[in-house]
């Protein structure tokens, strides 16, 4: 959570951080799960992917269960405008050259390797 509160936004606004991966299936959810679980008071966590999958991946259902928090009910999104003008800040939660651009006031890039690629163990 690096720069989050140097970030002002608008004053009494619910400010806004997007996650962003390729499929939004399984690295921005959980990023977005762990952050609104965790989030400094007046924060919320948003996820999209420039290339949606059609569900959440199993293995980040399971693996956010155990933790206690169930994603099981959400669907991946595209990254649109819209989502990037309410950001007050984007994190890129990917690797490699599929990574996107994100147009926000503040980005961050966080080199995650894709566990959607690995066993269960190894994505723990």
């Amino acid at each position: 959570m690096t720069g989050i509160k140097k970030i002002k936004g608008e004053e009494g606004s619910l400010k806004t951080i997007l996650f962003v991966c390729v499929e939004n299936s399984f690295r921005s959810q959980i990023a977005e799960a762990y952050f609104n679980k965790y989030a400094p008071e007046g924060w919320k966590a948003i996820s999209a992917g420039i290339e949606p999958a059609e569900k959440v991946h199993p293995n980040a259902v399971k693996l956010m269960l155990e933790e206690g928090i169930d994603i099981s009910r959400k669907k991946p999104q595209m990254l649109t405008r819209e989502l990037q003008e309410k950001a007050e800040m984007a994190v890129i939660v990917c690797s490699g050259s599929l990574c996107p651009v994100v147009y926000t006031r503040h980005v961050e890039e966080w080199n995650v390797p894709d566990p959607a690629k690995m066993p269960l163990e190894e994505a723990r």
